[in-house]
């Protein structure tokens, strides 16, 4: 894992941009690995765009089994640091409600935890169904709104415009000219569960009673804590479509549908 005195060489620790290599941090990459894991294969030979790819690890994943992989995101340092740590990757800087390609020129686009951030998201889901070729497909993730924060449609994560219900985000790729094939959740799988019990119920709760108040990368963990989500792996989390509301993301795969539907 990266040590505290490196953490500048990967990027700017904001608490929301999730970075791999370090131990405060494995419990949110590996959350976020899960669903690029799971969803791997949709990019198999195909030329992907990643809309919105932070560090880039996402991106470098799926440009092991992609054509093509093409990197966007506003964030001027952090495609620097992608074209540096990832050079087999094209990167450009761009707002994703304006995508610099041409109609119909990919056939994934992948939009990892990063649709909750955007102020238009139905311009942006219209540019993703332009340049996708007849039948791509859309990935999306996001925290599902009604587990990540409970009873109120004001996002509390301040980096956040507007977070999605299940329902929400089947009813936004629909009306944007998606069908929708598969919509699931993910949830702990029996690793991260028995961290929930062995922490009062929640891992999560745990980390966040640590960091909460504290600039990031600045507080201090009980060892313990540290060392056990330091350990956890990308399969220790699950994803189906069982008991939806009650997932921690929401993981969608929708199709582009032909002409003017």
């Amino acid at each position: 894992m990266t040590t505290p005195a490196t953490r500048a060489e990967a990027l700017h620790l904001t608490g929301e941009r999730t970075v791999p290599g370090i131990a405060e941090e494995n419990y949110w990459f590996r959350r976020h690995e899960a669903a690029y894991q799971k969803l791997l294969p949709l990019c198999e030979g195909k030329t992907v765009l990643e809309a919105g790819c932070g560090e880039g690890y996402g991106a470098g994943l799926i440009a092991t089994v992609a054509e093509r992989v093409l990197a966007l995101d506003y964030d001027v340092p952090t495609t620097e640091h992608v074209a540096r740590r990832y050079p087999g990757i094209g990167v450009a800087r761009a707002n994703l409600v304006f995508l610099p390609l041409r109609d119909a020129s990919v056939d994934v686009v992948a939009n990892f935890q990063v649709i909750e951030h955007l102020w238009d998201q139905a311009a942006f889901l219209a540019e993703c169904r332009r340049v996708l070729s007849p039948g791509g497909r859309l990935i999306v993730t996001t925290p599902n709104r009604l587990t990540f924060t409970p009873g109120s449609d004001t996002p509390l994560n301040p980096f956040h415009t507007r977070e999605l219900a299940p329902s929400e985000l089947d009813e936004l790729l629909r009306d944007a000219g998606f069908e929708v094939e598969t919509l699931h959740g993910l949830h702990h799988g029996e690793g991260v569960a028995k961290l929930d019990a062995k922490y009062g119920g929640s891992i999560i709760d745990a980390q966040l009673d640590v960091v909460m108040g504290q600039l990031p990368g600045q507080a201090t963990w009980p060892a313990e804590l540290l060392a056990d989500v330091e350990a956890i792996q990308a399969a220790d989390f699950a994803i189906h479509g069982e008991d939806l509301d009650a997932s921690l993301d929401l993981v969608a795969v929708a199709v582009r549908r032909c002409g003017n539907e």
